[in-house]
């Protein structure tokens, strides 16, 4: 039986991924000249964007100043933050789980800040009482660290959990935790290729309780 549903953040809750994809691209255009590829950028995805900027300093004469490119970015996104909705059937499914009593949480290579901010503006931090973000590991997505850690907090194993996510490196740290691992790609993700051992479903319409039950 699973007694717990673990949830990444970007990507999957929101689909912030896209609208840093469009940032990311039009500063890069704008100031640098760079073409930012979907191919390039979804590599990162779920994890961190060093290895993004390593790609992109090795294309230009002068490397990106990371701090004020980050700052540019986080002044553009505010501008569309409300903007931005929870994913089709996400609301629904979460008031489904908590009525059955499962135990959630939320796993995200993001800071801490980033995430409680998201879930206090449409009103979620009720429903996650555990959230496990880049601050509390050494290593974020891929590794699967971040998945450790939240299963001991929930005091679960990892065949008593679910994981869900959007990208390819969250999937690898859930796979690689032992937890089962329900694959909700958005624009960005979708072209992805996963691990055979992720189950790919179109929406949080396609959740499948029955899951629970294994």
């Amino acid at each position: 039986m699973k007694k717990a549903v673990i949830f990444d953040f970007d990507g999957t809750i929101i689909d912030t991924e896209s609208a840093w994809f469009d940032i990311y691209q039009e500063i890069l255009k704008e100031q640098h000249g760079f073409n930012l590829t979907l191919e390039e950028f979804v590599k990162v995805v779920g994890s961190t964007d060093g290895a993004l900027f390593d790609f992109i300093d090795k294309s230009l004469d002068v490397p990106v100043d990371r701090t004020v490119f980050h700052d540019q970015v986080n002044t553009r996104f505010e501008t569309i933050r409300e903007q931005l909705a929870l994913r089709e059937g996400f609301l629904e499914t979460v008031k489904q789980l908590k009525e059955r009593g499962v135990l959630l949480a939320v796993a995200s290579s993001s800071k801490r800040n980033w995430v409680e901010g998201f879930l206090a503006q449409y009103g979620l931090l009720e429903y996650f009482p555990i959230i496990v973000s880049a601050e509390d590991v050494d290593e974020v997505k891929p590794n699967p660290a971040i998945y450790e850690v939240t299963l001991e907090r929930l005091g679960v194993t990892p065949d008593e959990a679910i994981a869900v996510e959007d990208s390819y490196n969250g999937s690898i740290a859930a796979i690689s935790a032992g937890v089962h691992c329900l694959i909700i790609p958005n624009d960005v993700t979708r072209s992805l290729s996963f691990h055979e051992k992720g189950q790919l479903i179109e929406s949080f319409c396609d959740f499948d309780y029955r899951l629970l039950e294994q």
